[in-house]
């Protein structure tokens, strides 16, 4: 900062990210994969009044830093003129960063064959489970750890470490020449909270053997419950909705609704970087701003939106400490750990409170528009008949738009599942197209 300064930058900020990976994937107990890798870079931002340039490097000797700022420096000087840019004001900074436990590296010093054998294990769990699994796309184990460091010429500099280690498996099963594949994972920062590698296995198996015998129906609208995993997908719109990002682009069929009932009084979502153990959490964003809790939509109104010191300056707002950042890049904005406050009633209960339906447990493709709302995807499921689960469907399509999606939910469940940093639990639309046969 103080040579970039010198240099005459008006400021500057640098972000760090370095640290290491591992992953193995087996397939029928043999290795097919793996990697184990060091990674390190050194993003520079410059500004030279309200012009900025960025640049990245993996050198860190004092000879190609001295001339990546000069470089950079050149570069913001003949970049245009942008009002809106410049660092987060220092008022931001006030806060006191939260003391968050987000380093394990237990996993980083076990043995490469330790990780390969929890990946073995967990398919093999998954394959003696049930003669009908008769087959696999492999289990895999990942885990990471990542040093962050940021410090920028206000006078900022703070670092955390934080770590993520995940188990997952696909099998496959076969039953009167119909064959199916479902799965499952597990995922936390510290190693010893992962569930074990019978327990993923066997969850894998169960989901995909109770795709078995699945039917085609015919084109209906009925009520639609999105288990865990299809809820948190529906969910990752919605945070794709509320970033300054989009916003800025106009992008966003949440545009101008800030106070405004855009969701069904059930819901409430929440943007919470300071979650303990969430996937997502951060002591500071990628501009250094002390993490925070933000509710984006509660009892269905939108009260914020996620934004970086940028999006907020030109939206005329203040950030909530959402910036994004890889270090060759600007910033962005993005949630941290977003998720869906769970109700009260249970996925069993929703379900019986349905005379027809379908449960949707996976949703396929991109049909998704931000900007006007509209929806459609391909889905596999769960007919629900009379309260029960009926039989298993595939091959359709579910529709609707965002906008009535949400204000259409009728309840909330209690079963949240953490499996990435957006994540929800089941939810009942009250009415959706499902276009079959």
């Amino acid at each position: 900062m103080e040579t970039a300064v010198c240099a005459g930058a008006t400021d500057a900020e640098v972000l760090v990210r370095e640290g290491m990976e591992f992953s193995s994937a087996v397939r029928l107990g043999k290795v097919e994969k793996l990697l184990q890798a060091n990674f390190r870079k050194l993003g520079i931002r410059v500004w030279h009044g309200r012009r900025a340039a960025v640049s990245a490097t993996s050198d860190f000797s004092l000879v190609a830093l001295r001339q990546i700022i000069v470089d950079t420096l050149d570069m913001a000087r003949a970049a245009s003129e942008d009002p809106a840019a410049g660092l987060p004001p220092q008022d931001l900074y006030q806060r006191e960063l939260a003391s968050l436990e987000l380093c394990f590296p237990e996993a980083a010093t076990q043995p490469a064959d330790f990780k390969m054998h929890l990946a073995q294990r967990c398919e093999q769990a998954a394959l003696s489970f049930d003669p009908r699994i008769n087959n696999s796309e492999g289990a895999e184990f990942a885990d990471s750890l990542t040093h962050t460091t940021y410090a920028n010429s206000l006078g900022i500099c703070a670092a955390y470490s934080k770590t993520v280690v995940t188990l997952s498996a696909t099998p496959l099963a076969e039953q009167h020449g119909q064959k199916q594949r479902d799965s499952w994972l597990s995922t936390h920062i510290d190693p010893a909270r992962l569930d074990s590698p019978e327990d993923v296995g066997t969850e894998a198996a169960r989901r995909t053997l109770r795709r078995l015998g699945a039917q085609k129906i015919s084109t209906c609208e009925v009520p639609v419950v999105f288990d865990p995993l299809a809820a948190s997908s529906l969910l990752k719109h919605v945070a794709e909705a509320v970033s300054g990002t989009a916003l800025l682009r106009k992008a966003s069929f949440l545009m101008g609704k800030l106070g405004s009932r855009v969701a069904s009084p059930a819901m409430t979502i929440y943007d919470d970087a300071l979650l303990p153990g969430g996937l997502g959490s951060r002591p500071f964003d990628a501009e250094g701003v002390p993490s925070q809790s933000t509710a984006v939509i509660r009892d269905g109104l939108l009260e914020n939106y996620l934004l970086d010191s940028y999006a907020a300056r030109k939206l005329g707002l203040r950030s909530t400490a959402n910036a994004d950042r890889e270090p060759h890049g600007g910033t962005s904005s993005g949630p941290s750990n977003f998720y869906l406050k769970p109700g009260t009633s249970s996925p069993l209960e929703i379900i019986r409170s349905l005379k027809t339906g379908l449960l949707v447990t996976e949703v396929i493709g991109f049909g998704v528009n931000i900007v006007s709302g509209n929806y459609s995807q391909g889905a596999t499921g769960q007919w629900i008949q009379n309260g029960e689960i009926a039989f298993p469907v595939e091959e359709i399509t579910i529709a609707g738009n965002l906008r009535d999606m949400l204000t259409s939910v009728e309840a909330v469940g209690n079963d949240l599942v953490v499996l990435g940093p957006v994540f929800a639990p089941s939810l009942l639309i009250g009415k959706m197209v499902v276009s079959g046969r």
